[in-house]
């Protein structure tokens, strides 16, 4: 990794920060492959239950470094690759069974809804922009933004945001379920630190909780689609008869049932 992306692991949770805060944590080769390479050492390690991805600067994530591109590459193989390293670490996070919790502060646009389509719940600041913004350089949605953004908010509202030059509010995003909530602050930067403490606050809720369960029923909701509906409830049960073996899930009904046994009695 390079100093593209901050990583840090502290009491299971790893931290991942996006760190080119002068091109808003746009992507150049750099940050693509820390990328891949922190998420992929994020989801590999025994000690990491929950991941945090957080970004310095004002803006979340601005897609991919349009200037770099126009300078530094050769053609449109170079892109292509470009992505496919940036995908690797999507795939990381999507196939995981480690919940994601993004704190996306200021500016997401282009590939960094990807990004943010890539955790499994988003915080934003009431301050937030989110959008698409493709077809103003003349590119197409990259970063699983066609894979996952009708997912997440039906393919109609999807074909609006990708076909239009617009940027959805805050509460837009959350009222189109694109981001599960938003913190306001008294100014930007107050909003920005507010957003990477409730994320971290998410964060660590799980962590505090029967966090291998979280994880579980994340691969589950993540994994559907590749299942016919049979097959799912297949999966499910037998997910939930190997949970209630762990120690974790013993102790936990074991309490439930000695407080239930208080209470009736």
């Amino acid at each position: 990794m390079n100093d593209a992306i901050l990583f840090a692991v502290d009491e299971g949770l790893a931290r991942l920060t996006l760190n080119r805060p002068t091109r808003l944590n746009a992507f150049n080769a750099d940050l693509a492959h820390a990328w891949r390479d922190a998420t992929a050492e994020a989801t590999a390690r025994d000690d990491v239950q929950a991941i945090l991805i957080d970004a310095t600067g004002p803006a979340f994530c601005a897609g991919g470094d349009v200037i770099d591109m126009a300078t530094s590459f050769g053609g449109p193989e170079d892109i292509t690759a470009l992505a496919e390293v940036i995908n690797a670490g999507i795939r990381s996070l999507t196939e995981s069974s480690v919940p994601v919790v993004a704190a996306a502060h200021g500016t997401t646009a282009g590939g960094g809804l990807g990004i943010l389509l890539s955790s499994d719940y988003a915080v934003v600041g009431s301050r937030s922009r989110l959008g698409s913004l493709y077809a103003n350089i003349g590119l197409t949605p990259d970063l699983s933004v066609s894979a996952q953004l009708a997912r997440a908010v039906g393919q109609r509202r999807a074909l609006q945001l990708v076909l239009q030059d617009r940027l959805l509010s805050a509460q837009e995003a959350q009222d189109w379920g694109l981001v599960a909530e938003s913190v306001e602050g008294t100014d930007a930067a107050d909003e920005a630190a507010l957003v990477r403490a409730r994320g971290e606050e998410i964060a660590r809720f799980w962590l505090a909780g029967a966090a291998d369960a979280y994880g579980q029923a994340k691969r589950l909701v993540r994994s559907q689609p590749e299942r016919t509906f049979v097959e799912q409830l297949s999966e499910e049960a037998r997910s939930i008869g190997a949970a209630m073996g762990t120690p974790e899930a013993q102790a936990r009904i074991a309490a439930f049932a000695a407080a239930s046994a208080k209470k009736g009695a």
